[in-house]
């Protein structure tokens, strides 16, 4: 009993191997090293308590509690919901891209073809060309050097006198921009021309690199349009501009068809007080060629139609051997405010002709029966601002578009 009490008032726990077994005896000797032993144990506790203080704290795991659960074979995963659009077969047609299926040449991989097999496909020729980019006076210099095996001509109107030989030449650009364009002389009866000329285009060279090259051979004919014959273009961040280098390029077929006619830049000015219409005929560019050797002769024709009736005819001086004219003219037409918005104003571009009549070059009609949105707009434009003059440039048509859309154009000639 006492060495229970012992045991409990020094709060101590041993297992059998820790305290040896011993006789209980009731002497007072026995009750004094029980005593003792109680003090050391309680001590060597302290000690094991202190040395665990001490040591390093161990870094903190966050562990997940695991969950259980009851297995079951009709479990199915959970997924979140969807909210889908049911399309209509409208819809189908309407995300279709018609141009990234069409047949024309633009879907033909010329791409992954090497120039013989494309040559050996279209038979179009090929076409002798280099390229030059200045640094010191920030200059792309294109030479058109020469062409090959271009293929005989073609009649789309029957009227072509010569079908054995072609007369072409080259136009050359820098895409996107068409407008300023260059343009060879064309060599006269030939399918191997011999060009040699040189032409600048004032351009950045960050600019330049992004631009693509496009050359176009043309046949020239008199007596019928000019028709294409073939395309060469080169993206001209994939040669090396400054080194400069020289090709042959195998000729592709255009997706245009139509020769541009050129461009004619117009200033327009009305004065209510005085009741005068006044245009200025500044220059025009890029003219369809109407001389094989000379280019052209070029002149335009304005035209003063009252509602149906021709009222006046003034036109400027010819510049010869250019198609690319500045005239700088200015014309003035008497048309009273209570008669302006009867009025058409045609302009027509005739190569003047010596020998016979004059070459139909291209037309547009600015007024109440405009041949287009442009030439709307320019009329539109220069009704809000009278006293002030309004500057454009127009495209030119063909005699047929403007006749189709325009009844004033057939007033005139």
């Amino acid at each position: 009993m006492a060495s229970r009490s012992s045991d409990k008032d020094g709060n101590s726990v041993h297992t059998a191997s820790e305290v040896p077994l011993t006789p209980r005896t009731n002497s007072p000797d026995r009750r004094c090293s029980s005593s003792d032993t109680s003090k050391s144990t309680y001590s060597l506790t302290r000690r094991i308590s202190s040395l665990d203080s001490r040591r390093p704290s161990s870094p903190l795991i966050d562990i997940k509690p695991i969950e259980f659960g009851v297995l079951s074979a009709k479990k199915e995963p959970i997924q979140p919901s969807v909210l889908r659009r049911t399309y209509t077969p409208d819809d189908y047609f309407r995300k279709f891209e018609p141009r990234l299926y069409s047949l024309g040449s633009n879907s033909d991989d010329v791409d992954f073809l090497t120039d013989a097999e494309i040559l050996s496909k279209y038979q179009l020729g090929m076409l002798h060309f280099s390229t030059q980019y200045d640094l010191l006076h920030n200059h792309l210099t294109v030479r058109v050097i020469e062409a090959r095996d271009l293929p005989p001509p073609i009649s789309h109107d029957g009227a072509r006198q010569d079908m054995a030989h072609s007369n072409p030449y080259v136009k050359i650009c820098l895409l996107p921009d068409q407008k300023n364009s260059k343009q060879t002389g064309v060599k006269r009866k030939t399918q191997k021309p011999v060009f040699e000329e040189r032409y600048t285009f004032e351009i950045p060279f960050l600019e330049a690199q992004r631009r693509t090259l496009l050359l176009t051979v043309l046949d020239f004919d008199k007596f019928s349009r000019h028709c294409v014959i073939g395309k060469v273009a080169v993206p001209l961040c994939e040669v090396d501009l400054v080194k400069g280098g020289h090709w042959w390029k195998a000729l592709i077929p255009s997706s245009q068809n139509e020769v541009e006619l050129g461009e004619l830049l117009l200033s327009l000015n009305y004065l209510p007080s005085a009741g005068r219409l006044n245009v200025d005929v500044i220059r025009a560019k890029q003219l369809l060629q109407t001389d094989v050797s000379q280019g052209s002769d070029p002149f335009v024709k304005i035209q003063l139609v009252h509602g149906l009736k021709l009222v006046k005819t003034k036109k400027t001086s010819f510049l010869r051997g250019t198609i690319d004219p500045f005239y700088n003219e200015s014309f003035s037409f008497k048309v009273p405010q209570e008669e302006l918005e009867n009025a058409s104003l045609v302009f027509t571009v005739f190569g003047h002709n010596m020998k016979s009549s004059n070459d139909f070059i291209g037309r547009i009609v600015i007024g109440q029966y405009s041949s287009g949105p442009s030439e709307s707009n320019h009329w539109q434009r220069m009704l809000s601002a009278h006293r002030t003059a309004v500057e454009q440039w127009h495209s030119l048509r063909s005699r047929a578009e403007c006749d189709r859309v325009s009844p004033a154009s057939l007033e005139v000639t």
